[in-house]
C-alpha cells in the first residue's frame, strides 16, 4: 500500500433523512445540473436564448443521453448482460459509455434546438465546456462506486480499493493501490472546460468548432486513460474497444476543424458584432460628421428663409380692415 494512497468510501449510499441516495447518481445529477447552468449562461451571453430555453432543451437531451451511454455499455459488455436483462436499467449499479450519451445526447439536443429556431452551430459551441464540466463531475460518481480504476501503482495519490472489489481475473494481494483513473478523467475535463472558455474568449469560432475541440480534447485524454485500467474490456489489435473510440474521436474532431476552416464564414451577419468606425484622425472630420455640420447650416438658412418669407406674407382672407379702410379714405 501507498504511504499516502487515497482511501475510498466504504458505502456507495448517502442518506439523507428518510431518504437513500446512490453517489453515484447524485454525482451525475450535479454534473447535469451544473452543466446545464454553464450553457444556459453561454446562451445569454451570445444572445442566441435563455436559461429556461436551455432548461427544457436539457430534459430531452440528458435523458436521451444517459439511454445512449447505458445501451453502448449494454452494448460492448453484452455477456453481462444476456442472461441477465433485468440488470439493463440498473444505471445506478454503473455502467455508462461516454461515446454512446455523447451521440445520442447530442443529437437530440440539436434536434431540440432547431424546434425553438435557435442556431444549432452557435449552441453546439456554447454546450461544449458545460458538457466537459459535466462530466467532470460526474466522473466521481466511479470513485464512490470503486469502480473503472487504474493499474497498480505506490504513487502518492494511489487508490485504495477493497479486495471484493478486485478485477476477477487477476490476483492482487490485499492492499494494493491502483491509479485513480475516475480523478485523471475529471481533472482532464475540468481543463479541457476551461481551455475550450478561454479559446472562445480570445479567438474568433465558428458555428461547431468549439463542440468539435470538445469531441478531440476528450478523445485524447480518455485514449491515455483508458491505457492505464485493469477493467474487462473487448480488445483489438493492441487496444481497448474505448482507445478505439478515442482514436474516432481525435481523428472527427480535428478532421472537422481542418475542413471548416477552409470553408466560407457562414456566421450570420446578426452574430457578429458590428465593427466600429474608425475614429478620425487629428485634425480631420469623418464624413459623418461633414454631413452632420451641412445640414445644420442647410437647415438654419431655411429656418430662417422660412421665417422672412413667412413676415412678409398676406394673412389669408385679404388684408387687414383698417389697412383696407386707410387705403379707401
Amino acid at each position: 500500500m501507498s504511504p499516502a494512497s487515497i482511501p475510498s468510501p466504504a458505502d456507495g449510499t448517502i442518506n439523507i433523512g428518510p431518504v437513500e441516495l446512490t453517489a453515484y447518481g447524485l454525482s451525475i445529477a450535479i454534473g447535469v445540473i451544473v452543466g446545464v447552468w454553464l450553457v444556459g449562461r453561454r446562451f445569454e451571453d451570445k444572445g442566441i436564448g435563455t436559461r429556461d430555453d436551455m432548461s427544457a432543451i436539457a430534459v430531452g437531451a440528458v435523458i436521451a443521453g444517459v439511454v445512449g451511454a447505458r445501451l453502448y455499455h449494454v452494448a460492448t459488455d453484452w455477456e453481462k448482460f444476456e442472461n441477465n436483462l433485468g440488470d439493463i436499467p440498473k444505471i445506478w449499479e454503473g455502467g455508462l459509455g461516454i461515446p454512446g450519451g455523447m451521440f445520442l445526447g447530442t443529437l437530440v439536443g440539436v434536434w431540440l434546438v432547431r424546434r425553438r429556431g435557435i442556431p444549432a452551430g452557435i449552441a453546439a459551441n456554447c454546450a461544449a465546456p458545460g458538457m466537459a464540466l459535466a462530466q467532470s463531475i460526474g466522473r466521481w460518481g466511479n470513485y464512490f462506486n470503486q469502480e473503472l480504476y487504474g493499474r497498480p501503482t505506490d504513487l502518492p495519490w494511489a487508490l485504495e480499493i477493497d479486495p471484493e472489489n478486485f478485477p476477477s481475473d487477476q490476483a492482487l494481494a490485499p492492499g494494493t493501490t491502483f491509479h485513480p483513473t475516475f480523478l485523471y478523467e475529471s481533472m482532464w475535463t475540468l481543463a479541457l472546460c476551461g481551455v475550450l472558455l478561454l479559446i472562445d474568449r480570445r479567438f474568433r469560432v465558428r458555428p461547431w468548432q468549439l463542440l468539435a475541440m470538445y469531441v478531440a480534447g476528450y478523445g485524447v485524454g480518455r485514449f491515455w486513460i483508458e491505457g492505464l485500467r485493469i477493467d474487462e474490456a473487448k480488445e483489438f489489435g493492441g487496444l481497448r474497444l474505448n482507445q478505439w473510440m478515442s482514436v474516432i474521436l481525435v481523428i472527427g474532431g480535428l478532421g472537422y476543424l481542418l475542413w471548416s476552416s477552409r470553408r466560407p464564414d457562414p456566421a450570420p451577419a446578426s452574430v457578429l458584432a458590428p465593427a466600429a468606425p474608425a475614429a478620425p484622425a487629428d485634425g480631420e472630420t469623418s464624413a459623418d460628421d461633414d454631413e452632420l455640420d451641412v445640414a445644420q447650416v442647410d437647415g438654419g438658412d431655411e429656418s430662417s428663409d422660412d421665417e422672412l418669407a413667412a413676415s412678409d406674407e398676406t394673412p389669408p382672407g385679404g388684408l387687414d380692415p383698417e389697412i383696407e379702410d386707410s387705403e379707401r379714405r
